[in-house]
């Protein structure tokens, strides 16, 4: 993977709080990498990959079932920071989480171990971190709260009305089949809903394409 010019300041958190050592342990172990759109950064809390710093881009933190079904439980962005792919340096948290990239991503990654002594030493590090899990784990609980108390029609409409705001577009370049990724259903599931979506002219299909044609509508759906 291609290396990127490395400028910490900008994104690490409490930066100007670390001491000069400090500062210097974090120039000099963390790295910087590349990641193409759909490849893998971290896959499960075995694979302890570190802090990851979002510098450019745009990732997905996604659980997967045995039976390979995925539900997205929230996306990061630029100066979005990823916690959970550093799970082993948290006691008593293990999750199956999995991140990976939705778009190009420029991304630093602290290594484990040292994140970890920052926080040993850094009381502002360390309230930030804290801050920084309550935020994640506050996601993590609205998805599971849509999952089961939402109807699926207003979770789809939620979903679109979201990419669209992300890419800026109401055409969004999706499949059936990656939205349902998102959303943790059946692709059949997703295409009759949209089907539905059309026929009451709220969405407009083509192949790998869904536009939006009456947001006003769609925000109505959802509750």
């Amino acid at each position: 993977m291609e290396q990127i010019p490395i400028a910490l300041e900008e994104i690490f958190p409490q930066w100007e709080k670390l001491t000069p050592r400090q500062q210097q342990l974090v120039r000099a172990q963390t790295h910087s990498r590349r990641f193409a759109r759909g490849q893998i950064l971290h896959q499960g809390h075995n694979d302890c990959s570190g802090l990851l710093l979002v510098r450019d881009g745009q990732l997905r933190v996604f659980i997967e079932s045995s039976g390979g079904k995925e539900v997205t439980l929230y996306r990061l962005f630029s100066w979005d920071i990823c916690l959970f792919s550093a799970s082993c340096i948290m006691k008593n948290i293990s999750f199956e989480l999995h991140v990976q990239a939705e778009r190009d991503s420029d991304v630093f990654i602290v290594p484990p171990a040292l994140y970890e002594s920052l926080m040993k030493e850094s009381l502002p590090v360390a309230d930030y971190t804290s801050q920084l899990m309550a935020s994640r784990f506050s996601d993590v609980m609205w998805t599971m709260e849509q999952i089961l108390f939402t109807s699926f029609d207003s979770r789809l409409s939620a979903f679109l009305l979201e990419q669209s705001e992300i890419e800026g577009s109401d055409s969004l370049t999706m499949t059936h089949e990656e939205i349902a990724r998102h959303l943790g259903s059946a692709r059949e599931v997703v295409s009759r809903m949209l089907k539905y979506f059309s026929d009451d002219g709220l969405v407009q299909l083509s192949r790998g394409r869904v536009t939006l044609l009456d947001s006003k509508r769609l925000r109505a759906l959802v509750q």
